[in-house]
């Protein structure tokens, strides 16, 4: 009967070592885990904060307008795809509209913006250092678009009238 009562209380031991590793290591994981994200957030946001456009040169003619983005803040744009155009056109019953980014180049329907000109960039092609200036186009459904705004992918927006 002695011997049981040492096994018993050896796999008692065994089976409390196992769960203090396992809440222990789950404790580890989870604080790592909150630790990493933070630090992204905070990465991401520093990011947005050296983020700043500005829009200038803006033309109207009728449902297409023009205008030229400059980065003024000391970060690099590249990320096209992910930014949005939203305009806010009279003609149109829902008036707000948004516009995704169309890679190949100039759009040819509605409903869509592009890049027009890249004014001859050679370092960093398709991404829009700081201090560079590229001229976009925005085609939109309607004939009388009064106001327009440019969101990149971190958040960061520039609005302008048109």
């Amino acid at each position: 009967m002695a011997v049981s009562e040492i096994i018993g209380a050896a796999v008692g031991v065994i089976l409390l070592i196992i769960v203090a590793y396992v809440i222990v290591s789950g404790t580890l994981i989870a604080g790592e885990t909150m630790a990493n994200s933070q630090k992204d957030l905070t990465i991401l946001q520093e990011t947005r904060l050296r983020t700043s456009l500005e829009l200038s040169s803006i033309e109207q003619n009728k449902s297409i307008i023009y205008a030229n983005i400059t980065n003024t803040g000391s970060e690099i744009i590249g990320d096209f795809k992910h930014m949005d155009v939203l305009v806010y056109d009279n003609d149109l019953t829902d008036h707000y509209q948004i516009f995704p980014y169309a890679p190949g180049g100039v759009p040819e329907t509605p409903l869509a913006w592009g890049i027009d000109n890249r004014y001859g960039e050679f370092i960093h092609p398709y991404e829009l250092d700081p201090g560079e200036v590229y001229r976009i186009r925005i085609n939109s459904a309607g004939d009388n678009p009064g106001w327009f705004q440019i969101t990149t992918a971190n958040g960061v927006s520039a609005s302008a009238f048109t």
